[in-house]
């Protein structure tokens, strides 16, 4: 058994490489074999949001707080709530994060294949964000 003290693990700022606006990543658990699995709580201050990516076993996210959006390649933009699971197919290409006015933070779950938990595309353009279904 392990346990992991919360404030243990310091807290990270989302690359801009990855996300646009203000983005915190707090880790809850890294991949630790043989399990491929690792956790992250992510919070997204209003307007902010991922890139479009994919995860090549897919991708799970639990909403905990706040007002998000998601998308998938081809899908309405949706609104997620707290209590919301999100799954995302492996290779499904898509984006999440907070609403224009409010943040949002999830709780994100991923497997790595190979040592790649995902794949990082183009940011997601201000048009595509606001073109809520």
């Amino acid at each position: 058994m392990q346990i992991t003290r919360t404030g243990t693990r310091p807290s990270m700022k989302g690359p801009s490489d990855w996300f646009t606006g203000s983005v915190r990543i707090d880790p809850l658990y890294p991949v630790t074999a043989p399990a491929r699995a690792a956790g992250n709580t992510v919070t997204f201050e209003p307007g902010a949001r991922t890139a479009w990516h994919t995860h090549p076993l897919g991708q799970v996210l639990i909403v905990t707080a706040g007002l998000g959006r998601v998308q998938r390649l081809g899908g309405p933009v949706e609104e997620i709530h707290p209590g919301d699971v999100v799954w995302f197919e492996p290779g499904e290409k898509h984006w999440h994060g907070a609403a224009p006015d409010t943040a949002m933070t999830h709780i994100a779950i991923q497997e790595e294949l190979d040592g790649k938990a995902v794949d990082w595309m183009e940011h997601v353009s201000d048009d595509q964000y606001a073109a809520k279904g």
